[in-house]
């Protein structure tokens, strides 16, 4: 297990290096002056030249890359031209939204996934409704699915909120910046439920696409592992069903499931970003939404190293949950 972990660590950390250098690379070959866009449109050149001396970026291109990296390291991503604020400190403000939505919209899509799957599997009452329901969901885009809610769960039937995070005037900021978290530290279980309202749609919109892909690999793996002979074996010694499901069937069946999640994560940051707009979520989304129009390279960049870093690290994690479901994997 530990050689798994290490081997793991070391991959995500070469990963994170490369999109580092990626993103370093594109800003190079970027037609847009960093120096020019800081100072504004109206800048001498003798100005222009003494920011970027500032800036280094008249250094050899290896320095200026050693530069950036060792400016990464130390949580320094830069100052959005946009904001004129450290762009840490922007995504401090405009992350801990996005991160609540993709938690609640990722587990979600597991709820679903497990429900489709152990419900189609074991024939509930009802599966076939319910797996219609949510293969017809998976079939159309998310924006798509979000305006279909907002129309109908807001405009038509008006039992949840259409756009934001909360409707409190009041609602704490801190200490996580969640809601639903924070609600929780400070007492204000208004402002959880009325938090919980407002993520319910932008969650599901991003979670059901996923959660079918999910859903159709653990019944497959299900099917496959309910017809094993080791199963057969522990029905024949008189096991009931649910030990035979939870002992051996789900256990031995969520090594394909898991990798599938790690995969539908990189969907859903993406899936994430376009729905915040949907629903004036103020999230990460929103803030490079804004920063694309005016060339804010440095607050696109911060947000793309925060998504991709996501992404890795759900990626590993997953990959070492599979190695404690099966212990059989260490490579």
């Amino acid at each position: 297990m530990l050689q798994l972990i290490a081997k793991r660590v070391a991959a995500m950390v070469v990963i994170l290096l490369v999109l580092t250098a990626v993103l370093f690379g594109l800003q190079k070959v970027s037609p847009l002056d960093p120096a020019h866009a800081m100072l504004g449109a109206n800048a001498t050149a003798p100005a222009i030249a003494a920011q970027r001396h500032l800036l280094g970026l008249d250094r050899p291109l290896p320095d200026q890359f050693g530069h950036y990296l060792a400016a990464l390291l130390q949580g320094d991503l830069g100052e959005s031209y946009r904001t004129r604020s450290p762009v840490r400190a922007d995504l401090g403000t405009f992350a801990p939204a996005t991160v609540e939505l993709m938690l609640f919209a990722l587990a979600f899509a597991l709820v679903l996934a497990v429900l489709l799957a152990v419900g189609t599997t074991l024939r509930w009452p009802g599966a076939r409704v319910f797996r219609l329901v949510l293969f017809v969901g998976a079939s159309a885009p998310p924006f798509l699915l979000a305006i279909a809610g907002i129309l109908l769960f807001y405009a038509h039937l008006g039992w949840l909120p259409a756009t934001g995070r909360t409707g409190i005037a009041d609602a704490p900021t801190g200490p996580t910046g969640l809601l639903t978290v924070d609600g929780v530290l400070a007492g204000r279980f208004d402002v959880v439920t009325d938090a919980l309202s407002h993520l319910v749609l932008p969650a599901l919109a991003v979670a059901i696409g996923p959660a079918v892909s999910i859903g159709r690999v653990l019944r497959s793996s299900l099917v496959g592992t309910i017809r094993s002979d080791y199963v057969r074996t522990a029905h024949a010694k008189g096991l009931r069903e649910r030990q035979v499901m939870v002992r051996h069937v789900i256990r031995n069946s969520l090594g394909p499931a898991l990798s599938m999640t790690g995969l539908q994560a990189g969907l859903m940051f993406a899936g994430v970003l376009v729905i915040e707009q949907v629903f004036s979520w103020p999230g990460v989304g929103q803030y490079m939404a804004q920063s694309i129009p005016v060339g804010d390279f440095p607050a696109i960049a911060g947000v793309t190293l925060l998504l991709g870093a996501g992404y890795v690290v759900i990626n590993t994690t997953v990959d070492l949950l599979q190695g404690i479901a099966d212990p059989r994997i260490n490579v």
